[in-house]
């Protein structure tokens, strides 16, 4: 079994939910190991968060799951992670103590120049940011 960060739209009850994604291509069912944090800046693409990793950074918030390596290839496509192609978002490897257990992730991160000009989220939440600004600006729904 693969472990994974997710701290944006592959949350749970977000729009690219890990859970509905292994159920929509027969893939076992995630299994929640914890909420955990990762250092760095959080940045608001409208639709989705990009992340950029930084010892000097806030704590961000995800989750961590444990899945199937058959969904591995799954959350590549939905982050449009292919070989050889240089994206918005990169696959790396980092390692998050959930319950003071230190535990490898795969996790999706977009490069340092993608966020250039956009908004920091603060709370280092997408979760909380997405719910706070929905009164006032209607969820786009795409990635």
């Amino acid at each position: 079994m693969k472990k994974v960060f997710v701290y944006g739209t592959l949350r749970a009850g977000e729009i690219n939910d890990i859970n509905q994604a292994a159920a929509r291509h027969d893939i076992a069912e995630p299994v929640l190991l914890g909420s955990a944090t990762l250092r760095g800046h959080l940045f608001d693409f409208g639709a989705y968060p990009g992340f950029v990793p930084d010892a000097a950074g806030q704590p961000v918030r995800g989750d961590v799951y444990e899945i199937d390596p058959a969904l591995v290839a799954v959350l590549d496509e939905i982050e449009e992670v292919y070989p050889g192609v240089e994206g918005l978002f990169v696959a790396r490897e980092v390692s998050v103590e959930v319950e003071g257990e230190a535990l490898l992730c795969r996790f999706y991160p977009v490069t340092r120049q993608a966020v250039k000009g956009l908004p920091e989220i603060r709370c280092g939440d997408w979760v909380e940011h997405r719910r706070a600004r929905e009164g006032t600006h209607s969820q786009a729904h795409s990635r």
